[in-house]
């Protein structure tokens, strides 16, 4: 197996990893398919308040591509279709029958023999298509393409994420067909990423595909960032990828024919009460899912009381739910920080500091590496002129401008964002040049504008 050696990154020790027990399975009053997990999908609605669904029924399509479906995860009754502004499909939410009942699929009995027009039509009338995303914009994939190459990360190396090994270590059977359907869409390879430090990957045990180890600090474990070390995407490129544990749905679709979504989750973060992994479906409501462990009580700074902060995915890149959202159809994990809604008396004099970490070696944190600090959503300044530091390229792993490539989107010029680097990056791969900014610039956010223009522009 070969290994890739990233020098460039930063491992953050945060307070609050979960600890590798599953605690219970979530049963949700409700749950929720939201059309906003679904970058460039316009929803048709396809039920209506008070009709039943069954586990893999559609509850809307995607208007531009019928042929793509978002299904229900659990059979029940359809309780509220909630909508925002200009009667915009904000979320449809079921209440779950006490039995799950599926929707039934024909399996494939040997998927080495089965043509991708097979394959296909299991994915898309089941809804499981949508676990397939493309490079460049990280969109669903298109039916109609080939891409020219399959990369899956078996591991995530972003702060207090789920540990992916432990998820999935039940599931490789389930995984092998799945990437065995897989490898009938490309004329590549299939790439499955290993993390070369820590326990072996149950992973390195699949065939039929090109293992590669990676080591490094994050973002090692971001594919987007593997991507750019195994297949480089240049302009009229593609390359899908898709995560482990969709894989395990997808392998149970062509062998049972379900649709199967239940996940492995962890909930992590310093101020959930106990931190460790539950079973439950994407779309389950975050205070379903926090009841499970507790959060800890008020936390006061300066005589202010700091509430805590709901995110769906990790603290770096995860999504602000609040504690009324629900889990991302994506997302692995629950992370709870306090929220950084304060301000530190004197904070720009002091000069030592034992409670908070310095990429920047301002304070004196480097002299205790293995020291794991208090995450909070602070950003301890306010938004500036970009400065010119050189901080952004010793973060990130890749063959890129950074800082000339967000200029490039912020003035909305095309042929500069395509120069410098648009079609390589999503958010999460410039994560941590927004943790280390000194000009607390929004960088994901500016990432997400970029790719929202070139759709707008090529479409």
């Amino acid at each position: 197996m070969e290994t890739i050696r990233l020098r460039k990154g930063l491992d953050l020790k945060l307070k609050g990893e979960p600890q590798k027990k599953v605690l219970k399975t979530i049963t949700p009053e409700v749950v929720a398919v939201l059309p906003s997990d679904f970058k460039g999908v316009t929803p048709r609605l396809l039920v209506k308040e008070g009709d039943t669904v069954k586990a893999g029924q559609f509850v809307f399509a995607d208007k531009k591509c019928e042929q793509i479906g978002f299904s229900s995860p659990v059979s029940g009754t359809v309780k509220a279709i909630v909508r925002g502004e200009k009667r915009k499909l904000l979320s449809v939410d079921i209440t779950p029958d006490a039995t799950t009942q599926y929707a039934q699929f024909e399996p494939i009995a040997e998927v080495s023999k089965a043509t991708r027009e097979d394959i296909q039509q299991r994915l898309l009338e089941s809804g499981l298509w949508a676990n397939i995303i493309q490079r460049p914009y990280g969109t669903i994939a298109k039916p109609t393409d080939t891409p020219k190459a399959i990369v899956i990360s078996a591991f995530n190396s972003a702060p207090l994420a789920a540990d992916i090994n432990f998820a999935i270590k039940d599931d490789v059977d389930a995984i092998q067909i799945a990437v065995n359907a897989l490898a009938k869409f490309t004329t590549g390879k299939v790439y499955v990423n290993v993390n070369a430090e820590g326990n072996a990957s149950p992973l390195t045990r699949l065939q039929n595909v090109q293992l590669t180890a990676f080591k490094g600090p994050h973002p090692a474990g971001n594919v987007g960032v593997q991507i750019a070390h195994l297949c480089p995407i240049g302009k009229g490129d593609i390359v899908w990828t898709i995560k482990p544990q969709a894989l395990t749905a997808i392998g149970k679709l062509l062998s049972k024919g379900i649709y199967d979504v239940q996940r492995v989750i962890a909930i992590s973060g310093n101020r959930a009460k106990e931190q460790c992994y539950v079973k439950c479906l994407p779309g389950t409501p975050v205070k379903d899912i926090v009841a499970a462990v507790g959060v800890k009580e008020e936390v006061k700074v300066y005589g202010e009381k700091i509430g805590v902060r709901y995110i769906s995915g990790n603290p770096l890149c995860g999504e602000n739910v609040g504690e009324n959202g629900f889990l991302g159809f994506y997302d692995d994990t629950v992370t709870l920080i306090s929220e950084g809604n304060y301000r530190e008396l004197f904070g720009w004099a002091k000069l030592i500091r034992t409670k908070k970490y310095s990429f920047s070696k301002s304070y004196f944190s480097w002299l205790t590496p293995k020291k794991r600090y208090n995450a909070d959503s602070n950003t301890n300044g306010g938004v500036r002129p970009f400065v010119v530091s050189g901080l952004y390229e010793k973060v990130l792993p890749m063959d890129i401008y950074p800082v000339y490539l967000l200029k490039a989107i912020i003035t909305e010029d095309i042929e500069k964002m395509e120069q410098f680097g648009i079609y390589e990056v999503l958010p999460e791969d410039l994560a941590l040049c927004e943790y280390v900014c000194p000009s607390k610039q929004d960088v994901c956010k500016i990432v997400q504008d970029g790719i929202d223009l070139m759709l707008k522009e090529m479409a």
